[in-house]
């Protein structure tokens, strides 16, 4: 069996709720009561190919889950139509911001960008949350431009790499198509990043069914890799491999 299929997406979803996981957007886990142990904040990276999301966010609605999608300002992730459908389902929708990289380095246009660009998300949706672009290839840090600036002032009420403790939530990220890749993922980590040994959806699945992941996660997933469909999911293996050794290369220098 193919992984990252819609197919397998929604085995992951079954054997996170039979284990007794409550799945929650970021927003909620940030403005809502006390999560309970056994919590999974669920986030997907719109970086491109919108309607795959669209396809993920059918699929939670289906099964009574919400979820956080964060989008783009590019024209491969901006899809007005698409944000507003997932929007009705009930699932948030968030800023996948870039500005920093956009603008070169240039803080002051970065966040005068960030302002106008979030001004556009909500007058389709009442953005709360941001979750920062990881942009691989650039020299900036989207993550930077708030040590010049507080996006508590925009009236956002959290950014996942900003305001969750990793101490105490597990992160998994499909990052270079796979669950274990802090060796190909250049900015889409954390410091206490934790794949535990998982590799494979199929991996994962069996973990959360033998109840192996003790307590909260965020699971992170970029739903262009997500797909039934044959050969787009066979363009997506092609391109991902050959991206992943262009970015293994820039992990190891970094290490150096």
């Amino acid at each position: 069996m193919r992984d990252f299929t819609i197919r397998v997406y929604r085995s992951l979803l079954q054997s996170a709720l039979e284990g007794g996981y409550k799945i929650l957007t970021f927003r909620d886990y940030m403005e809502g009561a006390k999560p309970p142990d056994k919590t999974i904040i669920m986030r997907h990276d719109v970086d491109r190919r919108p309607q795959n999301a669209l396809s993920l966010a059918r699929v939670e609605h289906e099964m009574g889950v919400k979820a956080s999608y964060y989008f783009r300002i590019l024209k491969s992730s901006f899809h007005p139509g698409v944000i507003e459908a997932i929007a009705a389902m009930g699932h948030e929708i968030g800023y996948h911001y870039e500005d920093l990289d956009l603008a070169r380095g240039d803080y002051k246009k970065a966040f005068d960008s960030f302002k106008g660009n979030l001004a556009r998300f909500r007058e389709l949706y009442p953005v709360k949350t941001i979750a920062m672009h990881g942009s691989p290839l650039s020299a900036w840090d989207n993550r930077e431009l708030w040590q010049k600036y507080d996006y508590h002032e925009l009236d956002i009420s959290g950014e996942p790499y900003l305001d969750l403790d990793f101490n105490t939530i597990a992160y998994f990220t499909d990052t270079g198509r796979r669950w274990n890749g802090s060796d190909v993922s250049v900015r889409d980590r954390v410091d206490q990043y934790s794949a535990q040994g998982l590799k494979s959806t199929f991996q994962f699945i069996t973990a959360l069914e033998n109840n192996h992941l003790q307590g909260q996660i965020l699971i992170n997933t970029h739903p262009e890799r997500w797909d039934d469909a044959l050969f787009p999911w066979m363009i997506q293996l092609f391109w991902q491999n050959t991206k992943n050794l262009i970015k293994r290369m820039i992990v190891r220098g970094k290490k150096q």
